[in-house]
């Protein structure tokens, strides 16, 4: 047994002898010798610290004037005076729209730009720039190149937004918003949230629609309840209607599809101004956005069909009392109003409320990603 021991161990050895690691046996010397190998420096990736046995690292190491530092150098000294001046007019003058043309300056920083240097003043060195939220040094340096070689691209007429919106409109009207009303037709129900472009809810409610899948479908029934919800939509530059996903090959769903179809188009010629033309230079009032293409950007499809977003507005609504920074702002009272509504078992209905929302969050992040 003992010798088989010894002749497994000795195959072990040999068969190792050619394999790489930190330690190498030399081709040609006795088995104590050892060739150094090298280990990249994790800092810079350039340099290299030679490893062979413990006391030569150890000694290796020691040797070395210390650990390679970041350059911490502040960010003025990056550039030129020139450069300076370039960068800070920019950023010291240039509109919400304009600083969204730079890189990585899309959506929230653009916004946290122009509100610092409200509340600040404008900025004296590019160092400062590091003080606005989401803006860190390395991002501070990327959106500085950028100003300094802009990436010109061909401006298009009309950009299709086809993957979420309809009908297809210039993309710069979308961006000029102020704000949007999302609206969401359910059976009972039509509810709807107004959204500015800052991201804060300036109104979130819904309204009973007593006629709706009642008795015969009275056209004039229909028109009193859509009507009435239309008379509370608060003024904005658009008015988002979720564009339902029932598809037609499901028999059973045509009247619900009927009737989603029914309201749709209702909100469209209440809400639309009646002298707006497709040859005219008026952008619609009044569009479509897929309720799939929310689903997807919140992760709520199970395959082809979309699930409850209760929960992912529940999270936007603690985000909005616990971070410095939410991704979306309630006002006190709308809190105060909706904390129930979207807990597990609640009966009180708000699936159209999360939608509207959800919708409105969706629609301005998906501008923003384009």
């Amino acid at each position: 047994m003992w010798l088989a021991r010894r002749f497994l161990s000795s195959v072990i050895q040999r068969s190792r002898a050619g394999q790489s690691g930190l330690f190498r046996r030399s081709q040609r010397g006795s088995p104590p010798d050892l060739e150094l190998r090298y280990l990249q420096c994790t800092c810079c990736w350039r340099s290299r610290v030679p490893v062979a046995d413990f006391e030569t690292l150890n000694a290796t190491l020691s040797s070395t004037p210390g650990p390679c530092k970041d350059d911490n150098r502040p960010l003025d000294e990056y550039y030129t005076s020139e450069q300076r001046d370039a960068i800070l007019q920019l950023l010291n003058t240039a509109t919400p729209s304009e600083l969204a043309a730079v890189k990585l300056l899309r959506g929230r920083k653009s916004l946290n730009i122009v509100e610092y240097r409200t509340k600040n003043g404008p900025f004296k060195n590019l160092e400062s720039v590091v003080n606005v939220p989401l803006l860190k040094h390395k991002s501070a340096v990327t959106v500085f190149n950028s100003i300094l070689n802009p990436v010109k691209k061909e401006r298009k007429v009309r950009i299709q937004l086809a993957k979420f919106i309809r009908p297809e409109v210039d993309r710069s009207w979308l961006e000029d918003a102020n704000s949007i009303v999302s609206i969401v037709c359910g059976t009972n129900k039509i509810a709807w949230a107004h959204v500015h472009r800052d991201m804060t809810v300036q109104d979130w409610q819904q309204l009973e629609c007593p006629n709706f899948f009642k008795g015969t479908y009275l056209a004039s029934c229909y028109l009193h309840d859509v009507s009435a919800v239309v008379a509370l939509l608060p003024s904005a530059d658009f008015y988002i209607i979720e564009k339902s996903s029932i598809s037609v090959q499901n028999t059973a769903l045509f009247p619900v599809m009927a009737h989603m179809r029914a309201v749709e188009a209702m909100l469209f010629a209440l809400l639309e101004p009646q002298n707006s033309s497709p040859q005219s230079n008026i952008p619609p009032r009044v569009l479509n956005m897929m309720r799939t293409a929310v689903g997807r950007h919140f992760g709520l499809m199970v395959g082809e069909c979309r699930t409850s977003g209760a929960q992912t507005v529940r999270r936007l609504m603690t985000e909005s009392v616990t971070q410095k920074l939410p991704r979306i702002n309630f006002p006190q009272e709308l809190l105060v109003k909706y904390r129930s509504c979207f807990q597990m078992g609640s009966r009180r209905g708000g699936e159209e409320l999360c939608d509207a929302l959800l919708q409105a969050v969706a629609f301005y992040e998906l501008l923003s990603e384009c």
